[in-house]
């Protein structure tokens, strides 16, 4: 088992790797063209002049907050009134004004949170123009932040960012269509739909007819697995055969799932003109990622006690995956389903091939851990290298203290501004995880199980780290929860972009000073060793009584039995 887990990680590695070094080069260069006049000229002509002129941190967010919140104006409408409006060929109806809103904010913080039925609740005209457009738009937004923030690291004596819209136009038009264009290709080759036929009849075995949902299922599953998105065009999203055909189309998804995060990573060292900060962060992801998968497969590859005593086999045999495969598909087995929870989770992704619901306890703790730990282990498209970042910049103060150097990184004195905007950014998390947990189950019946506390909890994990994935089982569709869950997204995703901006204002401002025999060095063993150390201490010891009280419980009650 264990040179089987091994085998896995170095062949997604060695993929990952082919995929990312070369969209890194292609990251860096994007990046750069922030500074060049004839770009400037060219997006300022093409859309106004809003696109060429520079905007200071405060300018920058309000940009993507007017942009944004105007594209999750449209698509709430498109949502409420789907039922009146063209391309709605199966008849869905318009949504609520609480589950539009929802899917609205859902869609716009690049979280895909679903909680309604994707095989027949929308419209192919939503599908399309709202929740395909969105899915461009919230990655290109997290790729534009990401160039901002590095930009607050590299430029001296200028308040300035860059633009918004002229990073996140480029980020549409030269890294992600083009990706999704090549993507969507190949999930055709491997069977997935990409038809503006909304069903196609059958005939059933018991000579009734089938009608089975299709659409433009493949241009949908490419830009979800690419920007981080992670919502599926079916209810069963990774697991259905018509979004994820084959091992093949599952390897591949996974390698495109990393690849952009990974290219972030590897970017980073090339725009700040220091490929060795682009190997300590990659290091850290890595050995992060490595720690966190090789745990769940473990427990996922186990016979599940519970069935013990019936006339079930879970051994492992020539017929018979073993271990714990309810809610998994066969197609894709123990291994397969694991590195795919811990690659999504990572990634802030949130797709799934697996009912995380049906995870033995400690599985299905490590999925849950990723995201109490926020968007760091690789994280989401250009977010999660701003998380890292975040983190990098806690670890470089907290070493100045314990070793008496200087608190400095890439030049750039660390000062009480940059640890007072970090510490915010960073506790922002557990306050929209513990908060509206602690609210929901104090509505919830007396006496609940702890897997009722690691559903509630995982779902408002997924929202504040815009991952978007769920427990099944966690009844979402309700008036509070939409509400409730929505705006714990807007605050993941807007109330954590806020502080980190300004990290990047400040230090944009100030003017680099050269390396000196007090400057605590931010590359090699050691400081990863601290980064990760400081990674698990500060992200997942602020949940530890509430991981305690639900997956861990469960886990001691499941084997006292």
């Amino acid at each position: 088992m264990f040179a089987q887990v091994l085998a896995q990680l170095a062949l997604l590695a060695i993929a990952v790797a082919a995929v990312a070094l070369p969209l890194s080069f292609l990251l860096a260069a994007q990046f750069d063209k922030g500074n060049v006049p004839v770009a400037k000229g060219f997006w300022s002509s093409l859309f106004g002049p809003a696109f060429g002129t520079e905007q200071n941190w405060k300018s920058y967010l309000l940009s993507a907050l007017v942009f944004n919140l105007t594209g999750a104006g449209l698509l709430f409408l498109i949502l409420l009134f789907q039922d009146h409006l063209p391309f709605n060929p199966l008849h869905a109806d318009g949504l609520s004004p609480a589950q539009a809103f929802n899917i609205a904010i859902s869609f716009m913080t690049n979280t895909d949170w679903q909680a309604y039925t994707g095989d027949e609740t929308l419209s192919l005209l939503s599908r399309m123009a709202g929740l395909g457009a969105q899915n461009f738009l919230s990655a290109a937004t997290g790729i534009a932040l990401a160039f901002a923030v590095v930009r607050g690291f590299v430029r001296e004596k200028n308040p300035s960012l860059g633009n918004f819209y002229r990073d996140a136009g480029r980020a549409v038009i030269f890294i992600l269509l083009p990706l999704s264009v090549v993507a969507a290709l190949f999930l055709v080759h491997e069977g997935v739909p990409q038809t503006l036929a909304a069903s196609v009849q059958a005939s059933a075995i018991d000579g009734g007819i089938q009608t089975i949902v299709t659409g433009p299922v493949a241009s949908q599953v490419a830009i979800k697995v690419i920007g981080s998105n992670g919502g599926g065009y079916f209810t069963a999203n990774g697991a259905h055969p018509f979004e994820n055909p084959t091992p093949l189309s599952n390897f591949v998804q996974m390698v495109l799932i990393f690849a952009l995060p990974a290219a972030f990573l590897l970017a980073f060292g090339r725009m700040v003109k220091d490929r060795r900060q682009s190997r300590s962060l990659l290091a850290a992801s890595v050995v992060m990622f490595a720690i966190l998968f090789v745990p769940c497969a473990h427990y996922e590859s186990k016979a599940n006690p519970a069935l013990s005593g019936l006339a079930i086999d879970q051994q492992v045999s020539e017929a018979n995956p073993g271990g714990n495969m309810e809610g998994k598909e066969t197609r894709f087995g123990i291994l397969g389903s694991t590195l795919w929870a811990t690659a999504t989770t990572a990634t802030s992704n949130g797709a799934t091939n697996a009912a995380l619901d049906s995870y033995m306890p400690l599985g299905g703790l490590i999925p849950l851990f990723n995201m109490l730990l926020g968007e760091v282990v690789f994280g989401g498209v250009g977010c999660g290298l701003i998380a890292i970042l975040v983190y990098t910049v806690l670890t470089v103060f907290i070493a100045g203290l314990l070793a008496g150097r200087t608190p400095e990184y890439l030049g750039k004195k660390i000062e009480a501004r940059e640890i007072t905007l970090a510490v915010v950014a960073v506790l922002l998390h557990p306050l929209c995880v513990l908060i509206p947990s602690l609210a929901s189950l104090a509505a919830m019946p007396p006496g609940g199980e702890p897997h009722s506390l690691t559903q509630t909890l995982y779902a408002y994990a997924s929202a504040s780290a815009n991952n978007g994935s769920s427990f099944a089982s966690f009844d979402a569709n309700t008036v509070y929860q939409n509400i409730a869950l929505g705006l714990v997204m807007l605050a993941g995703r807007f109330g954590y972009a806020a502080p980190v901006l300004a990290i990047a204002g400040s230090l944009s401002s100030k003017r680099a000073i050269l390396p000196s025999g007090g400057t605590f060095p931010t590359h090699g063993t050691v400081f990863v060793i601290l980064l990760i150390g400081v990674i698990f201490l500060l992200g997942g010891l602020t949940f530890l009584p509430a991981v305690a009280l639900g997956p861990i419980a469960e886990h001691l009650s499941l084997y006292s039995r």
